[in-house]
C-alpha cells in the first residue's frame, strides 16, 4: 500500500516542480499594454517614416514607447526592446540613419535602439497618452 502512494505523490510533486514560476508584472507592463490598448482601440494610423530635424524631441512614457515631438507633430514610437540608454547617459550610442532627413521604423535608432514602429498622433492623443498610468491628482 505504501508503494502506490508513494508513486502517486511523487507524480504530484514532479509535476508541481515542472510548472513556471508566475511572471512578475510591474507598473510599465500595465502602462505599456494601456498604451498599446489605446492605439488599437483608436486605430491610429501607422505610418514608415517621419521627417526629423535637429530640433526634435521626445517624451518618455515607458521604456518601450515615446512620444516624439517634431516641428508641429506628434508620433508615437515603439521599440524592438526596452530601451534602457533612454535613462542611462552613461553611453551614448550613435544613431543609425538611412536618411538624414527621416526616421524610419525597422531600420532607424533612437539613442542606439532600434524603431519597430511608428503611429501619428495629433496633439489629443499625444496628451491623453502622456496621463495613462499616472496617479490621479499628478499632472505634467
Amino acid at each position: 500500500m505504501k508503494q502506490p502512494v508513494m508513486a502517486i505523490a511523487l507524480i504530484a510533486l514532479c509535476a508541481c516542480a515542472a510548472q513556471d514560476a508566475p511572471q512578475k508584472v510591474t507598473g510599465e507592463d500595465v502602462q505599456n499594454q494601456a498604451i498599446m490598448d489605446f492605439v488599437n482601440v483608436r486605430e491610429i494610423a501607422e505610418v514608415d517614416k517621419i521627417r526629423s530635424r535637429e530640433r526634435d524631441g521626445w517624451d518618455e512614457l515607458t521604456m518601450t514607447y515615446i512620444i516624439y515631438k517634431a516641428r508641429r507633430d506628434r508620433y508615437l514610437v515603439e521599440f524592438a526592446r526596452p530601451c534602457y540608454e533612454l535613462r542611462d547617459n552613461t553611453e551614448i550610442t550613435p544613431d543609425y540613419r538611412s536618411d538624414s532627413n527621416a526616421i524610419r521604423a525597422r531600420f532607424d535608432t533612437l539613442r542606439g535602439c532600434r524603431i519597430a514602429r511608428i503611429f501619428a498622433l495629433n496633439q489629443d492623443e499625444a496628451d491623453e497618452l502622456k496621463n495613462i498610468g499616472e496617479a490621479p491628482g499628478k499632472r505634467n
